[in-house]
């Protein structure tokens, strides 16, 4: 059987605001600004965000699926670059926090996600 592909779809349009773009996902609507001087949320922090939700949702559902008591996850990301080399990340640290499993579930459900 082949696999079935999955396709996401996101627009993104000029705002008439230099350094501010429009964007569209499915109904949604929302502003996001270039990563120099932001008002809204920037590139980066959306970008981020899109990695450490994914952490979120891909361990609670390897914790659901492998019946383990996950009460709570919480993962903080941070991407660090060179101001004068702001396209390229130097680094990207994450910190996973999980309430209910013991250390040993927790270690398997980051092996999940790390395999995602």
């Amino acid at each position: 059987m082949a696999d079935e592909l999955l396709v996401s779809r996101v627009r993104s349009y000029s705002s008439g605001v230099p350094g501010r773009a429009l964007n569209q996902a499915r109904t949604n609507h929302f502003v996001i600004d270039s990563s120099h001087q932001p008002e809204a949320v920037s590139t980066i922090e959306s970008f981020l965000a899109g990695i450490s939700a994914c952490g979120v949702t891909l361990i609670e559902r390897a914790a659901r699926d492998a019946d383990i008591p996950l009460r709570h996850i919480e993962v903080s990301i941070e991407g660090i670059r060179l101001a004068s080399q702001s396209n390229a990340f130097k680094a990207v640290n994450m910190r996973f926090q999980m309430a209910g499993v013991s250390r040993q579930q927790a270690e398997q459900l980051l092996d999940a996600y790390r395999d995602g």
